[in-house]
């Protein structure tokens, strides 16, 4: 049973917390909130006396404290993460308790699709890797940076550094210091470059953009590289029912996609960027310029008529290949595609989609005028609030959760999709 079937999801709203401002212990201020995934917690960080910090949860602030505490999140099972520091040195706590491995230093929390596995790049004595579950890895190196996890969290990669680069050494960086580390393992092959590393779903298989020389670019499975070579190539990503790998990729001065080192889209773009397979492997979607500065969303070659100056945010619903994203005029006028069109009303700013379950309804957190809402099918709900989170549906799609703050209060709604009428 996921997550997301324990939760409640009664239609109705409720007040889960009536005072964001009332908390357990004397204390100087509260950082922003964050809600939880379900909506049944709010945790601020807490700047107490004598200099200490800790969570506040629901008001209720945790037994440990430490002396400089950020970056809090929610895994998507429901635990809450933070990044903790105490007599100089680093780590992760999660629902209060410290990992008992120090840092030197870490950031950038990861989570698996479950929320069961929790990682964060790490450095201990000037060397870099990442952290699983409080275990770093085995091998550090020197440099490692863009770091992933698989799906199922079983598998850990980066981009990392394999052989020491002296000031001003351009002779060995051209020769290639760079590789990919899948669990601490580097690959044996050396890139100059390495940018972007996926995963396949289980963590078998690892690919990544890399460079050759200064101007060959190409993509590398599991240390393989392709022979093809590009003027350049963004991130690839797995075909999730095939294994197929596939990748952005310019050449004769367009872009196209590129799948197993074959092309497959063009090339005919000013840009593409981004792709993004349907689960079942169905469909292949990407973020394309069909002209400079003209984007829009390509699906399996195929580009919609709509353009914005800027997309983002692609999409693809779990079920029954629909796709999504965010159109807007260069961070103004925020707009949603889905399926070839643009639902009606703009927006002073737009957060990723979110897909129900079946891929029947696709809601929208939005903000005009300094409020905030959530929008579904196109549809606001007639309540605005002081600040609204990602929402949610049902495991039916029947319903979403709304999480919001209004008047200082934590607002919880399940409201039926036919509620959304504005």
């Amino acid at each position: 049973m996921s997550f997301a079937q324990s939760w409640d999801f009664t239609p109705g709203a409720r007040i889960v917390v009536d005072d964001l401002r009332k908390c357990s212990r004397e204390y100087e201020w509260l950082e922003e909130p964050y809600v939880s995934p379900d909506g049944e917690t709010v945790a601020m960080v807490a700047a107490l006396p004598d200099a200490e910090f800790s969570m506040a949860v629901n008001g209720e602030v945790w037994e440990e404290t430490f002396d400089k505490i950020w970056y809090p999140r929610y895994s998507p099972d429901g635990r809450l993460t933070a990044l903790v520091q105490s007599a100089g040195e680093w780590t992760m706590a999660v629902d209060g308790q410290a990992w008992e491995t120090q840092f030197g230093y870490i950031w950038n929390t990861l989570f698996s699709e479950a929320g069961d596995v929790i990682a964060a790049p790490v450095q201990i004595d000037g060397e870099y890797g990442l952290a699983v579950d409080g275990q770093p890895w085995e091998t550090l190196y020197e440099n490692a940076n863009m770091v992933t996890l698989s799906r199922d969290g079983k598998a850990t990669a980066a981009v990392v550094q394999v052989k020491s680069l002296g000031q001003a050494d351009i002779e060995t960086f051209q020769k290639g210091i760079f590789s990919v580390a899948v669990n601490g393992e580097a690959w044996d092959s050396i890139f100059v470059n390495c940018w972007n590393p996926a995963l396949d779903a289980t963590g078998a298989h690892a690919a990544c953009t890399v460079r050759r020389t200064l101007y060959d670019y190409t993509i590398a499975v599991d240390g393989q590289a392709w022979e093809g070579a590009y003027a350049c190539a963004w991130g690839p990503i797995f075909n999730p029912a095939t294994g197929q790998v596939a990748a952005p990729v310019r050449k004769a001065g367009a872009w196209g996609m590129a799948i197993d080192d074959k092309m497959v889209w063009g090339p005919g773009f000013a840009q593409l960027w981004h792709p993004a397979y349907a689960p079942d492997g169905s469909k292949l979607a990407a973020i394309a310029a069909v002209k400079f500065g003209e984007f829009t969303v390509v699906v399996d070659g195929t580009p919609w008529g709509a353009t914005f100056p800027v997309v983002t945010d692609l999409t693809i619903s779990p079920a029954g290949g629909r796709v999504a994203a965010l159109g807007n005029d260069n961070n103004t006028n925020f707009a949603v595609l889905c399926d070839g069109k643009v639902w009606p009303g703009r927006y002073d700013m737009a957060w990723p989609p979110v897909w129900s379950p079946d891929g029947a309804h696709l809601a929208v957190t939005v903000e005009r005028g300094g409020k905030f809402t959530v929008v579904c099918d196109g549809k606001a709900y007639a309540q605005s609030f002081d600040k609204c989170f990602q929402p949610a549906f049902s495991p039916d799609g029947t319903k979403v959760l709304i999480r919001a703050i209004a008047d200082g209060k934590l607002h919880r709604i399940v409201a039926p999709v036919e509620a959304f009428t504005g």
